[in-house]
């Protein structure tokens, strides 16, 4: 089966590049556009990660968009033209300069070590220029595309972090019901999807923590795929929920994706690895739902970096077997000293934060409201 996903892949591929081409000699191809992904980093190190594509042709999402024009926008997001053999120059604060090119699907990564930091662009996040400086024949080399890749850094004061489930965790998309599921995530936008209630207040309080210096960061990880990254980074600034790195997942089948992580939970026991080493001396909470394995991976990272989670908060899909798991790994995490809680709300997971010295209890009744408010929001 893995040697026939691999050719299929490595035809479709193939096939793609052959339109790509096409396209660029009869004069059809849309604009370059360098995506910069919000990304994370250590005064020492930065992590700048990103794709190269043709212009999706995504507006301003609005309320009044109709489901047939966010179905159409979904299939932009999945039939995009990314440009892969490009070459990029990436040039932080310090002058240097770091050549990398553009994989099979257009993405660049690069981990790079600058000898100064640029000025924030806004309170912990620091930007790193990215050039186009070639792309692969019969392509057009747009003049001076460039975009501002932005790199969260947390200050040395940061009380902890958080990192935090998205899909029925911050955006409503009961992924345990595939019809409903499929519905919401095809034909709804980032204006029309719906946060579970109180979730933005409650995220802002746990920014805030106890120093009153709002700087502890967000880390968003999810298996939803890349395509969805402007849709999510829209939901998380139109609902004021605190910005973060998303770390996301490339879907697709054969070539360089059969070396990817293989599953949900392969993914995000990864990135989370990747956060806790990246940051030895912050500790962490941990946020997620029991629709899918976040309790099976959240006792895995408590296993694997004893010490250094403070709090789980699993929110609860109303699925009897699931909260029966949750409730196992719970008792199970005891031995740890390690408390996870299914909630039914984010005002119970916020008053546990308030008792566990993570939140001001002055916080609470704003959670409330935000939660009475989120109620009366009708699904179109």
């Amino acid at each position: 089966m893995n040697s026939f996903l691999n050719k299929l892949g490595d035809w479709t591929e193939h096939a793609d590049d052959l339109i790509l081409r096409a396209r660029a000699r009869l004069g059809l191809l849309k604009p370059l556009q360098i995506v910069p992904y919000r990304s994370y980093g250590t005064p020492t190190r930065l992590y700048v990660k990103g794709r190269l594509l043709t212009d999706k042709g995504l507006g301003e999402p609005t309320t009044n968009d109709s489901r047939w024009h966010n179905l159409a926008d979904m299939y932009r997001r999945f039939e995009s033209n990314e440009i892969a053999g490009a070459q990029l120059l990436v040039r932080p604060a310090d002058g240097s300069e770091h050549p990398i090119m553009t994989d099979d699907e257009g993405y660049f990564t690069l981990n790079l070590e600058p000898t100064s930091l640029p000025t924030p662009i806004d309170f912990m996040w620091y930007p790193v220029e990215v050039l186009l400086k070639a792309v692969p024949a019969p392509l057009p080399l747009p003049a001076g595309l460039s975009a501002m890749a932005p790199v969260l850094i947390p200050p040395a004061d940061a009380e902890y972090g958080i990192i935090s489930d998205l899909d029925d965790t911050v955006i409503q998309t009961s992924a345990t019901d595939l019809l409903r599921m499929a519905r919401t995530v095809l034909l709804r936008n980032a204006r029309s999807r719906l946060p579970f209630k109180g979730v933005a207040e409650f995220y802002r309080a746990l920014q805030l923590g106890r120093n009153g210096k709002r700087n502890n960061p967000f880390f968003y990880v999810s298996s939803s795929p890349w395509n969805l990254y402007d849709l999510l980074e829209d939901f998380l600034e139109l609902n004021e929920i605190p910005p973060g790195p998303l770390l996301l997942r490339d879907f697709g089948i054969g070539g360089r994706k059969a070396n990817a992580p293989s599953s949900h939970h392969d993914h995000k026991l990864r990135e989370i690895d990747n956060l806790l080493l990246t940051y030895p001396l912050l500790p962490f909470v941990l946020i997620g739902d029991s629709g899918q394995e976040d309790a099976n991976i959240y006792r895995e990272v408590v296993r694997r970096h004893p010490g250094r989670i403070l709090a789980i908060y699993i929110r609860d899909v109303l699925r009897p077997d699931r909260a029966a798991l949750v409730e196992k790994v719970s008792e199970e995490l005891r031995t740890d000293k390690v408390e996870m809680l299914l909630v039914q709300d984010t005002v119970q997971a916020a008053e546990h934060a308030a008792q566990s010295g993570l939140i001001f209890r002055e916080a609470i009744p704003a959670v409330e409201a935000e939660k009475q408010k989120d109620e009366t929001a009708k699904e179109a």
